[in-house]
């Protein structure tokens, strides 16, 4: 390298011996927009000088300048200035280009002297040093199979020690985000690592660096960077598909026992391609009945009972955005598309501070990106639903369009379930979603999202019952720097429902619910150092509830119209938290959210006698409120803790604490949850509800990492649980707060998981015992059940088995099966009878002292995939599943009726036979 820079100095030397050349000659010249090359071509043209480069260095640079009796020199530093192009003039009149690279004349001073270093400090260096030349090693050259890249272009006079790097690493298949990636310049001692949205920033010294990248399950790849200037260089990598499932499995088997997370549950749709779930529907949610401490009240029962807590106590987010019910077809089917939901994130014990508005979990939904490089699509076939997803770049690398719909055929099924009374019956569903994700650049990012289902079914042959979800969600991330980012979120929920009556005599009527929620929230990340990991921020709620109306239908009607009042409130909290890493083997996890409601008008309060039950007799006065007129306020602080403390490197320790708040209720007398349930906010006569819970916890990890065993307790205590009288009117009542009850709550439990994460044989043991109690207490007698004393919920099973297995016959074939066992839920029955002043009553039970009978299942399955040739226009697999194979007839519920002064005993069952099912499934 030293010979050709002394051989052309030389060259140099001896031209300019033999010709001298004026370069104070000036001139004009005017360019309108014109090509590089055209430019170069007049300039020829005007003067003795000839330019020497490759075309494709002027490709696609227009320039539009003047001139105005200017020399060269000046003309052409302008000219290239915003160009990688930089030059030389010969004195033979003979102009080189040279692209980022410049040409010199002469050595530097100390160039055959002490070797230069570069100092290894990470700060910038602003201050601008001697022009020092860059020269690239011949052997830095010659490594084989390595790309070279040129950041920038060397500038005289302005060189500086290092140059910042930075940019963006994505897979090239799927257009996503790599996370904590590793680059690094192995011979510089010099090396960063991505960001969660797959970002980094580098210093690297003036000159020629070997960056190569390091992940798990990501290829490694070397690039030679020659960098002049601060510049982006965005990579897009493939992963090593032979060993990501083993990666995958190991990584998320040692998170289970590093981070401080109690009785948090991680499902993908993945988990729930194999599992036989009824008619072959894939079901992340239903899944989530499989493990431990989640439960329902019965098969076909809507909503989800966690910790001995209420199905209105969980929050179902669906990309931040609220879902009020979460169900289609009766509790069978979830209300999202499986094809586009991504995984689920349930939170039972130590929810994050960021989460708040409910008080027993948090079960936070995430859908698929669309594929922002190539179009794709799925679609599954099956006897009762048809799904289909479609995702298509809409800017290569930048942005992607996500279409799901999905819908049934079902009404075949209700005349094959074993009931008289739905012979008649019909139910039909569909849902919608649409997500847009857009890279605006290396620091932004935006997402949009749509969603809408629709349910409508007849029980009985005169009344038709609708229900509907829909929701709006709006996110933009940006990031401030490698320590800072920040997400915005915007969302507006609808949960509404009608009933239209038809009869032959006029009483015909159309009865509705709905209820907006339009919340704001802002979350900020904060990396402060390797020991603390900062996130705090702010979020408001905006309620309005339609509590109900009622019209009348057609002439002549005897149905008095009804239109209650709505209801509206605000909703709001500040949080922060903090995960603090003590050491290698403790980590801390501390969270404190202040949470506060206000109830507002316009409405009408009754006032009621003190020292008297509420009744319509003891009505004094009524006071009214102006619109948004301030009604009531609650509040308070609510804490979030959490320990780890690791025994051995597979062997931890873990510990919760948190209490929580709930602003917003079910109103509901039924035993389980119904589509036609309102929503109440508190007030002042309803307070909110309020848990506290602890937790502990042991984790365990055996056969490195092939097994994950989990041993988890924890005491729940509740304040102002709602209930109600017994036979109490909710409906359409503009007095509900006379047949409301609020009173204490009591729940324990125990859960045990083994999971096998690797080998042919996959899947999981759970059991749970667990207990949950309610006591409502009164100094009045008719606001008192069972004397005062606690009774157990709805929903008490204490024993709760389920067993998961699948097994692989061959990488195209495997069998599963689902075996579940629950104790019989609680119920109240008669128990004798009674005569008073000539009529015949009927005397029960203290409330929910019986059980109905103990609830088993077995479901299997069989998964036949196709070949799994890379090069194929489309795979595709197939899923026979038998649900309830052993037919048992597990009673739903059991009711009574009178019979020519007999009281019997009558049992509804859901599904009472085996019921099997194919689905096709086929992703292109």
């Amino acid at each position: 390298m030293r010979l050709k820079l002394i051989l052309f100095s030389f060259i140099v030397l001896i031209s300019s011996m033999a010709i001298s050349q004026d370069k104070t000659e000036k001139f004009s010249f005017d360019f309108n927009n014109l090509p590089l090359k055209v430019v170069l071509n007049e300039i020829e043209s005007a003067s003795k000088y000839k330019f020497f480069f490759s075309e494709t260095w002027l490709n696609e640079i227009n320039i539009t300048k003047s001139y105005s009796n200017q020399p060269i020199d000046e003309i052409l530093i302008d000219l290239f200035n915003n160009t990688l192009l930089n030059y030389y003039i010969l004195p033979s009149n003979q102009i080189i280009l040279t692209q980022n690279s410049i040409i010199y004349d002469e050595l530097p001073g100390n160039y055959f002297g002490a070797d230069q270093t570069i100092s290894d400090s990470k700060v910038v260096q602003d201050t601008v040093a001697e022009t020092a030349p860059i020269f690239i090693n011949r052997n830095e050259q010659s490594v084989q199979k390595t790309k070279t890249v040129r950041i920038g272009k060397e500038r005289k006079g302005f060189t500086k020690s290092r140059y910042k790097l930075s940019g963006v690493i994505t897979d090239v298949d799927t257009g996503k985000p790599i996370s904590n990636l590793a680059l690094v310049v192995k011979s510089k001692n010099l090396g960063t690592v991505t960001a969660s949205n797959g970002s980094y920033e580098i210093y690297l010294p003036a000159g020629v660096n070997l960056l190569e990248t390091s992940g798990l399950g990501t290829e490694k790849r070397q690039t030679r960077i020659i960098i002049y200037e601060d510049g982006t260089f965005n990579l897009n990598l493939r992963s090593q598909f032979e060993a990501l499932s083993e990666v995958v499995l190991q990584s998320q088997g040692v998170k289970n026992v590093e981070d401080t997370n109690v009785g948090r549950t991680q499902i993908s749709t993945e988990d729930s391609k194999n599992i036989p779930l009824v008619l072959g529907e894939r079901d992340v949610l239903k899944v989530a009945t499989l493990q431990p401490g989640i439960t329902t009240a019965g098969e076909g029962a809507t909503g989800f009972n966690v910790r001995g807590g209420k199905t209105d106590q969980n929050l179902i987010l669906l990309e931040d955005g609220v879902i009020y019910n979460p169900s289609h077809f009766f509790g069978i089917f979830q209300a999202l598309n499986p094809l586009v939901v991504s995984n689920v994130n349930i939170y039972k014990g130590n929810i994050p501070a960021e989460f708040g508005g409910r008080i027993s979990s948090v079960f936070d939904i995430e859908t698929k990106d669309a594929d922002k490089n190539k179009f794709g699509a799925d679609i599954s076939v099956g006897p009762v639903t048809a799904n289909v997803v479609v995702e298509t770049p809409i800017i290569k690398e930048k942005s992607g369009l996500l279409i799901g719909a999905r819908g049934t055929y079902s009404d075949w099924v209700l005349n094959a379930l074993n009931e008289a009374d739905l012979e008649n019956s019909q139910a039909s569903f569909y849902d919608f979603v649409v997500k847009y994700n857009h890279k605006i650049n290396d620091k932004n990012e935006v997402q949009a999202l749509g969603y809408y289902s629709k349910d409508n079914f007849s029980i009985t042959s005169d009344s038709l019952f609708g229900y509907s979800n829909r929701l709006v969600s709006l996110k933009w991330q940006h990031q401030f720097n490698d320590k800072n980012d920040a997400t915005l979120i915007l969302s507006n929920s609808q949960y509404k429902f009608n009933i239209d009556y038809e009869n032959t005599i006029n009483d015909d009527f159309v009865q509705s619910f709905q209820i907006d929620e339009t919340a704001l929230k802002l979350k900020l990340d904060y990396a402060l150092n390797k020991a603390h990991a900062i996130s705090y921020g702010l979020s408001g709620k905006l309620y309005g509830i339609f509590p109900g109306r009622i019209e009348p239908q057609g002439q002549n009607n005897q149905i008095t119209p009804v239109n209650l009042s709505k209801e509206q409130g605000v909703e709001g909290g500040v949080f922060i938290s903090d995960v603090y890493k003590v050491n290698d083997k403790l980590l801390l996890d501390f969270g404190l959210r202040f949470s506060f409601f206000a109830a507002l008008g316009e409405a009408e309060k009754r006032v009621y006698a003190e020292g008297t039950p509420r009744s319509e007799s003891t009505v004094i006065d009524t006071v009214r409120y102006a619109k948004n007129e301030i009604i009531k306020t609650y509040g308070g602080p609510e804490f979030r803790l959490a320990a780890r403390y690791l025994l051995s490197e597979d062997l931890s320790i873990k510990a919760s604490a948190n209490n929580t708040f709930q602003y917003i209720h079910t109103l509901s007398n039924n035993t389980t949850v119904s589509p036609i349930d309102i929503w109440k906010l508190s007030d002042n006569f309803i307070e909110p509800q309020q848990a506290t819970q602890v937790s502990l916890g042991l984790y365990k990890n055996l056969n490195i990492n092939a097994y994950e065993l989990s041993l988890e307790g924890f005491y729940k205590w509740q304040k102002n649980t709602l209930d109600f009288k017994t036979g109490a009117d909710i409906q359409l009542n503009e007095a509900v707060e006379t047949e409301v009850l609020q009173g204490s709550g009591r729940a324990y439990g125990v859960e045990l998981l083994l999971k096998k994460n690797l080998g042919d044989l996959t899947g999981w043991l759970g059991y749970t015992y667990s207990r949950s109690f309610f006591k409502l207490d009164s100094q009045f007698l008719e606001e008192r059940v069972n004397d005062g004393q606690f009774f157990p919920s709805n929903y008490d099973k204490p024993h709760d088995v389920s067993l998961v297995l699948n097994y692989k016959l061959s990488q195209r074939i495997s069998i599963s099966s689902n075996f579940l066992y629950q104790t019989g839920r609680p119920v109240t029955f008669p128990t004798g009878n009674f005569q008073f002043n000539g009529g015949e009553f009927v005397q029960y039970s203290d409330r929910n002292q019986f059980r109905i009978p103990d609830y088993y299942r077995l479901d299997l399955g069989f998964n036949f995939e196709g070949n799994h040739k890379k090069n194929k226009l489309a795979h595709s697999y197939w899923s026979l599943s038998v649900y309830n194979a052993l037919g048992r007839n597990n009673p739903y519920s059991v009711f009574f009726v009178n019979e020519d002064g007999d009281i019997k005993a009558l049992q509804s069952s859901i599904f009472n036979i085996p019921v099997p099912s194919i689905t096709y499934n086929i992703s292109f």
